[in-house]
């Protein structure tokens, strides 16, 4: 037998890549990306960062002032802050009436945020003598104008940037169902580029649904997928399938390899009640919310600085009228001035919520009796503070707390959560909020006594439609419109 050549010991002899997987669930990860071409994202991310600079430069220019040397860092520092804060153009096709007014709020919400650190950074730093005061006010005013026509010309900006070479893309969606139409009805939206070359589905014609524009390839097979695929040079392939043809899926992909393009699954998760969904990532492992708490990550924070800050400056407006509410009630009646009620708070957790007593009991078991008119049960001064709200007042303190938010589902007394969670389908999915002072419900005319499950089914639908729906532009719409209803609220007794 002949000796193997030294070259080919030495190949043997190698160390297996430490890149090499096993194959095995463990070595798999998944990252989040984007289907955007690079120079897409990047007119999106910098577009509005790189206006407020320019802003900068053409007041600078107008005022006839020299450019000194801090005016170049000035011009980077606040690049780099409005980069991390003002939102990415949106470059969609949307036909939305209220876009505009959308837009508007967001970059005066978003540019008012820039501003502030600009001005905090300058007086931490003792950099006001730097510029003048007339070219800094003129930049603060001129540059959301600036940003809103940038955003009413997004659509015409991402034509222009759509080039020939995202053009040559071509892409189909496997799956002629209600999923893969809603896909294509996205896909119009955008501005990615690419061609779409119709939809292709392993179902008979006499099975499939109408309403597709496109072109419907019925009876595929995965070998025909992938022979469609490299005939007609397809660059991408999204699979629109229902989980339930796994087997159909894996074949698919397994076809698939044998081309060159790049194949997305598209799961269908728009098929189940969605509160807050969204796709998250565990140390390289996706997963998708179905059911989620709006106060995640940097929202949450928000939300509790907005809390903080509002009940700071209600309790220093509001004091002399809390002092003498608590005197009035320790004067008409015998009894304590606060009245402590166990509820459900975050998560379903047990808290004390204070109110000015209203009432000649103090009922807190396993059976409390919801509120009537004309109950014989309400003091004098407790019908007043009712009917103008007044005796939630010191709910501010269960703010400062943390154990409710001014703004939230309205929270139920232990009783009535037990008797009505066995009754409504989601009335739980309410307590992934702090319960609030006041709520969606209670500013849609839902306040007051639920005498039968339909109203509070009614209220419970209000809460959750709040929570899929949640931000700070909410919050504040709930407020502004809960102000013109105390002491007009029929339902207040």
């Amino acid at each position: 037998m002949l000796d193997t050549p030294p070259l080919r010991l030495q190949w043997f002899k190698r160390r297996t890549s430490a890149l090499l997987g096993n194959g095995s669930i463990q070595n798999k990860a998944v990252r989040f990306g984007t289907l955007e071409p690079a120079h897409i994202t990047l007119v999106k991310r910098s577009a509005l960062p790189l206006l407020a600079v320019l802003m900068l430069a053409v007041v600078m220019q107008i005022s006839g002032k020299p450019w000194p040397r801090e005016f170049y860092a000035l011009e980077l520092v606040s690049f780099l802050i409005a980069a991390q804060i003002l939102s990415p153009l949106d470059l969609r096709n949307l036909d939305d009436s209220k876009r505009l007014w959308k837009a508007t709020t967001r970059i005066l919400l978003e540019w008012s945020c820039v501003v502030a650190i600009l001005v905090f950074v300058s007086v931490a730093f003792k950099l006001t003598h730097v510029f003048s005061r007339n070219v800094v006010i003129s930049w603060f005013v001129a540059t959301p104008f600036a940003m809103l026509a940038a955003d009413a010309l997004s659509m015409r900006i991402a034509k222009w940037f759509v080039t020939e070479q995202t053009m040559i893309q071509r892409f189909i969606i496997i799956g002629a169902n209600e999923l893969g139409l809603e896909l294509a009805r996205r896909f119009k939206q955008t501005h990615s580029g690419g061609r779409f070359c119709g939809f292709l589905d392993y179902r008979s014609p006499g099975r499939l649904t109408g309403g597709f524009e496109k072109t419907v390839t019925a009876n595929c097979t995965a070998r025909g997928v992938a022979e469609f695929v490299r005939s007609h040079s397809i660059t991408q392939v999204y699979l629109a399938l229902p989980i339930s043809t796994t087997p159909r899926i894996d074949e698919l992909i397994k076809e698939l390899r044998d081309t060159t393009a790049s194949i997305y699954f598209v799961p269908n998760i728009f098929a189940f009640d969605l509160v807050q969904a969204r796709c998250v990532e565990i140390n390289g492992m996706p997963a998708f919310s179905i059911c989620d708490s709006p106060l995640q990550g940097m929202s949450a924070v928000w939300k509790r600085l907005f809390d903080i800050g509002l009940a700071s400056l209600a309790l220093l407006l509001m004091w002399p009228v809390l002092t003498a509410i608590a005197l009035s009630i320790k004067v008409s009646s015998a009894g304590p001035v606060l009245f402590k009620q166990r509820r459900y708070g975050l998560n379903a957790e047990e808290i004390l919520v204070y109110k000015f007593r209203t009432m000649t009991v103090c009922e807190d078991g396993s059976v409390v009796s919801q509120a009537t008119k004309k109950d014989t049960r309400v003091t004098p001064v407790g019908a007043f503070l009712r009917r103008t709200s007044l005796d939630e007042l010191p709910q501010i303190f269960n703010v400062l707390e943390g154990k409710m938010s001014f703004v939230g589902p309205r929270p139920h007394a232990v009783a009535h959560n037990e008797e009505y969670r066995k009754l409504i389908s989601g009335y739980m999915i309410r307590h992934k909020v702090r319960p609030g002072i006041t709520g969606w419900a209670q500013v849609n005319g839902l306040r007051g006594e639920t005498s039968t499950v339909d109203k509070m089914h009614e209220r419970v639908q209000y809460d959750l439609d709040y929570l899929k729906n949640w931000s700070l532009k909410l919050d504040l719409q709930i407020i502004a419109r809960t102000v013109p209803l105390l002491g007009r609220d029929k339902n207040a007794y």
